[in-house]
């Protein structure tokens, strides 16, 4: 019998092996005093591809982020935004910014310019040998200790303790199949995790060393609980292995609770009270992604938003930008 193979497919291309369309989409949350520039970075380092799209994903901000991205649609017909409303947190901005971009492939930027719009090229590049996603390794990280040791712990735990199958070392900045991007966006899980979601897909993947810069405007963003929350998220939400060695503590502490009498009893109550934690972290999950049907809502845009997303039964305001 003759194996079937499924063809792989291969990206439309335009001049010089660039892509036949890109969108590059930018998350923000409070960044009003970002945006300028890096429309004008991505301007300067990104023009030369064919059909660029610049998408604007403003995830609920308050300080005037969204009147400055109007503000540029207005003179570059390239602008697109989507704008939340209220802050659904980063992982639904990727979605959004999946779903809705127009382009056949996607190169994902921080509003912060700490990955450097100016590698993308390098990504892109290897994407176009065959991949459906490439992320950019940071090899000297310019963020501060915590972030650093923090992410190398919980990518580390999630591979190795957890068994979650993601890529060591891979960050935001990536370029990724349109298509293959949204197919992630549509699985509507309660942990959006989209790291530890492609391999789920079976995405071919490859990774490119990138430099990448110390934040340009203000602190970081990224406060020392989100990152436990973000882990519990990841730990939690693509593996049952705490389940597994919650049966295991059980079942060992069964026999030591009868040999042991009162310190026995001691440990059985310690047990028993991580079990409840263990057992509660899932249930809460089950109990968003049932009353949780889209993973964020969106006010505004200047685009066409399917209703199933929209905040309003007619649909978002679209703002049409002035020529």
């Amino acid at each position: 019998m003759t194996a079937v193979r499924a063809a792989i497919p291969r990206p439309r291309t335009g001049d010089e092996g660039r892509p036949a369309s890109l969108t590059a989409f930018i998350p923000c949350f409070n960044e009003a005093g970002q945006v300028d520039e890096v429309h004008a970075t991505i301007d300067a380092e990104l023009s030369g591809y064919p059909d660029l799209e610049i998408l604007f994903v403003d995830d609920g901000s308050t300080d005037g982020t969204l009147d400055k991205v109007k503000a540029l649609s207005a003179k570059d017909p390239r602008v697109r935004y989507v704008s939340f409303s209220r802050n659904f947190g980063l992982e639904a901005a990727h979605g959004a910014g999946f779903r809705y971009a127009s382009g056949e492939w996607v190169v994902q930027l921080d509003a912060d310019l700490q990955s450097p719009p100016a590698e993308a090229p390098k990504l892109i590049a290897k994407a176009l040998e065959g991949y459906d996603v490439v992320y950019g390794i940071r090899r000297e990280r310019n963020d501060p200790l915590f972030r650093r040791l923090g992410s190398a712990v919980q990518q580390r735990l999630a591979q190795r303790l957890f068994g979650v199958d993601l890529v060591y070392g891979s960050s935001v900045f990536r370029v990724v199949r349109a298509s293959v991007a949204r197919r992630a966006v549509d699985l509507r899980l309660a942990t959006p995790y989209f790291v530890a979601t492609m391999p789920l897909l079976g995405a071919r993947w490859a990774t490119v060393d990138v430099a990448h810069r110390r934040r340009q405007d203000g602190g970081s963003r990224w406060a020392v609980w989100r990152l436990f929350t973000h882990s519990a998220e990841l730990f939690f939400g693509f593996s049952l292995r705490p389940l597994m060695w919650l049966y295991l503590a059980v079942a060992c502490a069964v026999p030591v609770v009868i040999a042991a009498g009162s310190v026995g009893v001691v440990a059985g109550e310690v047990v028993l009270l991580g079990a409840v934690g263990v057992l509660a972290a899932y249930v809460h999950r089950l109990v968003r992604g049932s009353v949780r049907p889209a993973l964020f809502y969106v006010r505004e845009a200047n685009i066409p938003i399917a209703p199933q997303d929209s905040l309003y039964a007619a649909g978002p305001v679209v703002r049409e930008a002035a020529r």
